[in-house]
């Protein structure tokens, strides 16, 4: 089975776009967005859309949370909302969309007669603002993944890509991010997860280019902050 995993798209169409056209020539058997679908650019709502159109189980992300406690402004007021222009600018459906998203999904799995589970959250199993990182003590990463039953932890938040081996029935998979990268690598990023009886488990990370000069181009026209856009072309 083919799982393809994303995440941390914020409102980046130019790289959501070219995620879709990669993710399409793959034929995964199951898609999966980890959350924060929003903030840091101006196309929200076409993100959201999308991903509602194309019926992708969707987790919340910390930003995606953040809206919920975001009042509504005038005309007036959110051409000088500064950064939180990204999260003003959603419409009022897909902020209800955000408001209901799950932070958990789990898939059991039977591999080689056992049982075997595979955990997906923005941050963290006890925090969607939890970082779980590749240097995260193994004795934590492990009581977290005891608590909740998992034996793959898949997470987002930090942007940094890694495949962590902490025992033979404990993994972690961080998915890097489709709209913006931190791991100095502006190309977007999202996993591939195979599962089978053969090879149980193999972790594709896939990068691809996508026009970051349009992506920019759409937070220097906005009240956002340039740096936004010049941490896109630096991947940081």
């Amino acid at each position: 089975m083919k799982i393809a995993l994303f995440s941390d798209i914020h409102a980046n169409l130019p790289a959501f776009d070219a995620f879709l056209k990669d993710l399409d020539s793959r034929k995964a058997d199951a898609i999966y967005c980890l959350g924060d679908l929003v903030g840091y650019n101006v196309w929200p709502n076409e993100i959201i859309n999308e991903i509602r159109k194309r019926g992708i189980a969707t987790l919340i992300g910390n930003h995606d949370l953040k809206v919920k406690a975001l009042p509504q402004i005038t005309k007036e007021e959110l051409a000088t909302s500064g950064k939180d222009y990204a999260y003003h600018i959603i419409e009022p459906e897909n902020r209800a969309y955000l408001q209901n998203l799950p932070s958990h999904i789990k898939l059991e799995f039977k591999l080689h007669d056992q049982e075997f589970n595979v955990l997906m959250v923005h941050g963290s199993p006890r925090s969607v603002d939890e970082y779980v990182l590749e240097n995260t003590d193994s004795v934590y990463v492990t009581e977290l993944m005891n608590e909740s039953g998992a034996n793959i932890l898949c997470v987002g938040h930090s942007h940094k890509p890694y495949h962590r081996i902490i025992s033979r029935d404990k993994q972690v998979i961080n998915i890097g991010s489709v709209g913006k990268p931190k791991d100095g690598n502006p190309q977007g990023c999202y996993v591939m997860l195979t599962l089978d009886d053969i090879n149980p488990i193999n972790v594709e990370f896939i990068r691809f280019d996508y026009d970051v000069d349009k992506a920019v181009k759409g937070i220097e026209e906005s009240p956002l902050p340039d740096e936004f856009g010049e941490r896109l072309r630096e991947g940081v």
